[in-house]
């Protein structure tokens, strides 16, 4: 009896590892990143910070200040979607960006100076 049941868990166990190897991970998903800023031209800094290899959509919306962003994981991590942003001048919710980078921005769009919502 305990041979038998010895059997059927080991063909239980390698049932489970067979399958993981076909699990799938999905090619493309989303993610939606809090990114500070204040106007168009924030909106086409941002956007275009993240047009890179592996990125296939990214739209920053000015009045809920989030950035929402299809990507292949395969090809670029999501930290790096807040590196490339910060890198710009914009703070996000995981990387703030460097000082001078930040005060090298349009006087219009120091966002935290104070600078309000505007349109261009």
């Amino acid at each position: 009896m305990k041979s038998v049941l010895k059997i059927t868990l080991f063909f239980s166990i390698l049932l489970v590892f067979s399958s993981m190897k076909s699990i799938k991970f999905p090619d493309e998903i989303s993610a939606t990143i809090k990114v500070s800023g204040v106007c168009g031209m924030c909106k086409k800094r941002i956007e275009e910070a993240v047009y890179v290899t592996g990125i296939k959509s990214a739209t920053w919306d000015s009045k809920t200040q989030l950035l929402t962003v299809s990507y292949k994981p395969k090809k670029i991590s999501e930290i790096k979607i807040h590196e490339l942003v910060a890198g710009v001048g914009h703070d996000t919710e995981k990387v703030k960006a460097k000082d001078e980078t930040y005060k090298n921005l349009p006087d219009c769009c120091l966002y935290r100076d104070g600078a309000s919502m505007h349109k261009d």
